[in-house]
């Protein structure tokens, strides 16, 4: 049975995921590497389809494949010509929000916004919905929604 703390250890663990990655490539270190992490051990792509919309994609909104998961975080794909590196932008806090959580045994569905940071700026309020599957023992991400707040 996954655990509301499970959940929130997950979100930290993304989170800080995300930040090594923008570190990384501010440092000019083996980002790819910390990227390809990310993706292996908090998607579920190794097992099953993963529902992905990005936040920021709007040609290729779906990323059904690790290579677009991959492409969106660091960028550099010539499929994906919109993406710039959402992961390598610099974040140095994120900050998650849950709205609520759904827990069905062995998935645990969440929906908030998540608040992201460079340095001491204004965060960037990102709306979310997951779906977390527990695989091997481990939370995997399944479907990750995201997409900026409506603007009027």
């Amino acid at each position: 049975m996954i655990t509301i703390q499970d959940i929130l250890d997950f979100q930290k663990e993304w989170g800080n995921s995300i930040i090594k990655i923008s570190d990384s490539y501010k440092k000019n270190i083996d980002y790819l590497n910390d990227t390809n992490n990310l993706i292996d051990s908090l998607y579920a792509y190794d097992h099953e389809e993963v529902l992905f919309k990005p936040t920021l994609a709007s040609d290729n909104q779906f990323r059904l494949s690790r290579t677009g998961a991959l492409s969106y975080f660091i960028g550099g794909n010539n499929q994906f010509k919109e993406d710039e590196g959402f992961a390598i932008k610099g974040w140095t806090k994120i900050r998650w929000e849950n709205a609520g959580h759904k827990i069905y045994n062995d998935i645990a569905v969440c929906m908030g916004n998540y608040f992201f940071s460079i340095d001491n700026s204004e965060p960037l309020k990102v709306e979310f919905t997951i779906v977390l599957k527990k695989i091997d023992g481990r939370l995997k991400l399944i479907l990750h929604d995201s997409h900026l707040p409506f603007q009027k």
